[in-house]
């Protein structure tokens, strides 16, 4: 039976990375790739967590000194802990190839710096949440000590909120909505905490874009590249107003 909820586990898990990864490419816009430039700070960023995968293999003491078990002291441990990886082969990988391809479409739309600070927070923001109802389990956070899917499925759902308040058409916008539906219901039913970082990004997704706007270089959803035509709406082709 433990097999069978591991399955269902991973399932739903990797279901909802599925389902951030199209809100972020409808954000950013499949036919506008490859106009978008060297996504730098997306490629340094995977370049650390590929860095402390090799760190791992060749110290047997790295997972020991930088994972992030609240039994043992140090203050790097909530940051070095997220670029270490504890799920096998196979869940390395799918973690280092999401975060690359994440941060990538993160970068597209909210720019480098703003990335980077959204995933920092996706690293931040579990433990402060944890601290504030007094909870000493990290039962919010999805690393279980160590793993770079909690900040990533967090960063991921930012371009969920980015999609809901700048897709023209509604089945995109109800697309969006998905994704912290479907991230409650994966904690309520499963305490799966990747469902629950979801939810903080999105939120805090959605309050950061009406103030990223106002910056000097905002946010580029598909529509703000040149030489992407309009996006028709309804059955006539309208174009989106």
């Amino acid at each position: 039976m433990r097999d069978v909820d591991a399955i269902v586990f991973n399932l739903t898990t990797a279901a909802l990375m599925v389902l951030t990864f199209k809100c972020g490419l409808l954000l950013v816009g499949e036919e506008t790739v490859r106009r978008r430039p060297v996504p730098w700070a997306a490629i340094a960023l995977t370049a650390v967590a590929v860095g402390a995968v090799v760190l791992q293999l060749a110290w047997p003491g790295a997972m020991d000194a930088l994972d992030a078990d609240p039994r043992k002291s140090g203050w790097w441990r909530v940051v070095t802990s997220v670029f270490l990886q504890n799920g096998g082969v196979f869940g390395g990988a799918w973690n280092l190839v999401t975060l690359a391809v994440i941060a990538a479409l993160a970068q597209w739309f909210w720019r480098g710096p703003l990335m980077l600070v959204l995933f920092a927070a996706g690293v931040l923001l579990p433990q402060q949440i944890d601290a504030l109802f007094g909870e000493t389990a990290r039962s919010t956070d999805p690393r279980n000590f160590a793993g770079s899917s909690g900040a990533t499925y967090f960063l991921a759902a930012t371009l969920a909120a980015g999609l809901l308040l700048t897709a023209p058409r509604a089945k995109e916008r109800l697309l969006a909505l998905a994704v912290p539906a479907g991230g409650l219901a994966m904690w309520l039913a499963q305490e799966n905490g990747h469902g629950l970082v979801a939810c903080y990004g999105f939120a805090l997704g959605a309050v950061l874009l009406p103030l990223a706007r106002r910056l000097p270089h905002p946010p580029v959803p598909a529509a703000g590249v040149p030489g992407t035509p309009a996006p028709a709406d309804g059955p006539g082709g309208t174009p989106a107003r």
